[in-house]
């Protein structure tokens, strides 16, 4: 059975004092962790606010020992690039 993981990135950009400088983060975020780890990205919530967003990825794999690397990887590239704009991420599974 093909395991399905999600990890939820939850970032502050308080740096930010505009949507069009958001969406810039925002965008390099979504670029690294799919250029780099081949996961699905979206930003899920906060579109709208200028210093806040919630981006979550998603990978589909054999194992969930192999999505759980994926994942983990994609959070720690993730806390690399975004430094302390990064509040918090969270792994789920979906069955």
């Amino acid at each position: 059975m093909p395991a399905v993981g999600l990890l939820t990135l939850e970032l502050r950009l308080d740096h930010c004092h505009s949507l069009k400088e958001k969406r810039h983060w925002v965008r390099g975020v979504k670029d690294r962790l799919r250029s780099s780890h081949n996961v699905a990205v979206s930003e899920v919530a906060d579109q709208e606010l200028w210093q806040s967003s919630v981006i979550c990825a998603v990978t589909v794999s054999p194992s969930r020992q192999r999505a759980a690397q994926v994942l983990e990887a994609a959070e720690a590239a993730a806390a690399g690039f975004l430094g302390p704009n990064l509040v918090s991420a969270t792994i789920e599974w979906l069955d």
